[in-house]
């Protein structure tokens, strides 16, 4: 209760819970545009209850970890030494290195398969009759509500961690931490059925979310293997990448009316 009354009172707890807020929504977008281009693969009155769900696990996971941030902290312990290592940066840390804890290998993993997703997915994008798969685009109505959801709790998992280890990482008051999850799954839940059904009428725009997926899984790889690729660029470039992407659909609605 205590740590509770600091999150609404204490400055410093204030000021870290709304850094803690703006980085949770920020990290929960990737999480987002997962679930918002899988859950377009689903019959139509399925969605919405799929990416709910999906959602709603995001969450669950979060609270979970954060329940055993102990255990969690002990993720980062080496189990796995190479013995490999790159040359000393600035500060004297290696550049990358192949001592890998489990958070590591977590996300190694993570990023591996949201690799592979994306390129199945940009692959049948180019050439929809590439061959049957659960992502091809003429299999919508056969790809089941179970493989959707079982497919986005692998995902959630990692996302979730790595929300976590940001939150673990940026305050040690635990209902700061847990506020701040809560609002950025909230968030993403009042954006998901907004985004999911814009990416839906933007073919263009989904091809830029797989980029987006294929750079996030490139960053998890390299995170896994102690190459830090600082956030602040990735979402700079995403967000650059979207405002010339809106620009393009505004100018082809315009050349469209114009047309008409």
């Amino acid at each position: 209760m205590d740590s509770l009354i600091a999150a609404f009172t204490d400055p410093t707890a204030i000021a870290a819970l709304i850094a803690l807020v703006v980085m949770e929504v920020v990290l929960g977008i990737d999480n987002l545009v997962f679930i918002s281009i899988l859950t377009n693969k689903l019959p139509e009155a399925q969605r919405p209850r799929a990416r709910r769900i999906g959602i709603g696990l995001a969450l669950g996971m979060r609270l979970v970890l954060l329940s055993m941030i102990a255990w969690l902290v002990g993720l980062t312990q080496t189990v796995i030494d190479l013995g490999i290592s790159g040359p000393l940066d600035q500060h004297g840390a290696p550049t990358f290195e192949t001592a890998l804890s489990w958070r590591d290998l977590i996300l190694i993993a993570g990023g591996l398969f949201l690799i592979w997703k994306a390129t199945k997915e940009i692959h049948h994008n180019v050439d929809p009759a590439g061959g049957d798969d659960v992502l091809d685009s003429k299999s919508v109505v056969t790809m089941s509500f179970g493989s959707a959801i079982v497919q986005i709790i692998l995902l959630d998992m990692i996302f979730s961690l790595d929300s976590i280890l940001t939150a673990v990482g940026m305050t040690d008051n635990l209902a700061v931490m847990v506020i701040a999850v809560i609002v950025a799954v909230t968030v993403m839940m009042i954006a998901a059925d907004p985004l999911a059904n814009f990416i839906a009428r933007n073919p263009t725009v989904v091809m830029l979310a797989l980029g987006f997926l294929l750079m996030i899984g490139a960053v998890l790889i390299a995170d896994g293997f102690g190459v830090h690729v600082p956030k602040g660029y990735i979402y700079a470039a995403m967000a650059f990448s979207t405002l010339v992407e809106v620009l393009n659909i505004f100018a082809r609605k315009a050349k469209a009316r114009k047309g008409g």
